[in-house]
């Protein structure tokens, strides 16, 4: 029987054989593009919405529409595509995702009036939705002992972009205008689709589904591009790797919790089944709490994307909606929202240091804690340099967070509903980004700061004990395959 085992290896040992090579840098700069696009379409929120508000006249509602709904776009995307990869594979749910986001993008800055500008960001946001497809793509490409490395190392591409779209509104808000902003923040995407023949179908994927020949002409391709050779043997699929370790015994601390039923791996499943896998007796718990957490993350990033123009704009005074003057696009502080933006870099650096040092829970719960300690004071109204500089550090810590969450919610997945999973999750988060246009713009514009960051706070604290809720601490064990029908976990070794 360990003859039987030594003449074969998974997906999981053929890429830890192979390591992190030149193949997989191209991976990472292709999705870390994808990433990149999906930052400047939401940090140009921050600019466009009082641009268009002073030159139609808007009121303050109709200015967080035009934010709220690219979230609510992102809600139906995010879930969509999830299953569109799961079922058709990765490669078919980035391609389509790419192209609606970059064609509604570009288009949406010749939007003659409102009511088609609203539609076209809503069709951008249903394209932004598949993301979390690119960075379960990636993720299936990284060897398990450096997975929270690289995925660090991922987010720093979303960062860069929200700099990158912070620097180019600066020169062409003032200079150009909203609608050009709107057509260079499109051009990213469009290069998703420029090199899309390049790109590879997931292995671990493509043997999930039982096409294993496939999948290893892809290993092959990995193993020379990176100068490695594959293991001796032939490659099986996860279950049947599962099969040899149960009846040799293995100790459960290789073992992980996980949800697809072992009759599940590799079938054909549709769209209802694949989430009712996530809220299985298995998965309930985390989904739940891992959906909760998404929420709050979203809510509180992108509430201080929004409080960062809204706290230090001109227009930011005591009195009713009605009485404000109309937005000018010249009103945003620029430097203030370039400064914050690279709030991210520390942000992600933290998180690297932590996420394996500490854990996944332990590094969450703790940036939540000090991101709620920073937003605190601001309960009251301060100086425009203290606001800046507590808004810098709440950044941070969120960044922080959410790049963490990134790595941690695709690990407790199984591959074949993990794409589904983290979009489902996305999705819900978007609801957070929807929500929190109301609470940074209408409740600020309405005199009720107060209320407005007692509001984050609280959603800060809720999202923290979620993250001290979570069942199971990932770091460390490879990705997840699959459940037993007694319960029992299973993972490769």
């Amino acid at each position: 029987m360990e003859d039987e085992r030594k003449s074969s290896y998974t997906v999981d040992e053929a890429l830890i054989a192979l390591g992190f090579g030149k193949f997989q840098v191209f991976v990472l700069i292709y999705a870390g593009i994808g990433w990149v696009s999906e930052a400047m379409e939401m940090m140009l929120l921050s600019f466009v919405g009082s641009a268009v508000q002073s030159a139609w006249g808007l009121s303050s509602h109709e200015e967080s529409l035009i934010t709220s709904i690219v979230f609510a776009g992102m809600l139906v995307g995010a879930y969509s595509w999830g299953i569109v990869s799961d079922i058709y594979g990765r490669r078919k749910g980035f391609l389509i995702t790419a192209t609606v986001t970059a064609g509604a993008g570009f288009l949406s800055a010749f939007s003659p009036n409102l009511t088609s500008l609203v539609i076209l960001r809503g069709l951008v946001g249903v394209g932004l939705g598949g993301g979390p497809v690119l960075s379960s793509w990636f993720l299936e490409f990284i060897p398990a002992p450096e997975r929270g490395t690289w995925m660090v190392v991922f987010s720093a591409f979303w960062t860069l972009g929200t700099i990158l779209e912070a620097s180019i509104a600066w020169f062409v808000m003032p200079r150009l205008g909203w609608r050009w902003l709107l057509a260079v923040s499109a051009l990213p995407s469009s290069l998703l689709l420029l090199f899309y023949k390049m790109t590879p179908e997931s292995p671990r994927y493509l043997c999930m589904r039982g096409r294993k020949s496939d999948a290893l002409d892809i290993l092959e391709k990995i193993a020379r591009v990176n100068g490695r050779k594959l293991p001796s043997g032939v490659l099986v699929s996860d279950n049947h790797h599962i099969e040899l370790e149960e009846k040799l015994d293995f100790s459960e601390d290789t073992k992980l919790i996980t949800s697809a039923r072992e009759n599940d791996i590799g079938s054909e499943k549709s769209g209802v089944s694949l989430l009712m896998m996530l809220v299985s007796p298995e998965l309930v718990r985390s989904t739940l709490l891992v959906w909760m957490v998404f929420f709050g993350n979203a809510f509180t990033y992108y509430g201080l994307v929004l409080l960062t123009t809204e706290l230090n704009s001109k227009n930011n005074r005591c009195t009713a909606p009605e009485e404000l003057p109309s937005g000018n696009h010249q009103d945003v502080s620029y430097k203030d929202v370039f400064i914050t933006s690279f709030a991210e870099f520390p942000g992600l650096v933290l998180s690297a240091a932590t996420v394996d040092k500490f854990g996944r829970k332990n590094s969450m719960a703790a940036m939540f804690l000090v991101c709620f300690i920073f937003l605190l004071p601001l309960v009251f109204h301060q100086p425009q340099s203290l606001t800046t500089g507590l808004l810098f550090g709440a950044r941070i810590c969120i960044t922080g967070t959410f790049t963490i969450l990134y790595i941690y919610a695709p690990e407790v997945y199984p591959t074949s509903v993990r794409t589904t999973g983290v979009g489902v999750a996305s999705s819900v988060g978007r609801i957070g980004g929807m929500v929190c246009p109301v609470v940074a713009v209408s409740l600020i514009h309405g005199c009720h700061q107060t209320i407005a960051i007692f509001l984050f706070e609280a959603i800060i604290f809720l999202s923290g004990i979620c993250v001290c809720l979570f069942p199971v601490e990932t770091t460390g064990l490879q990705l997840i395959i699959r459940t037993t029908t007694s319960g029992q976990a299973g993972s490769s070794a």
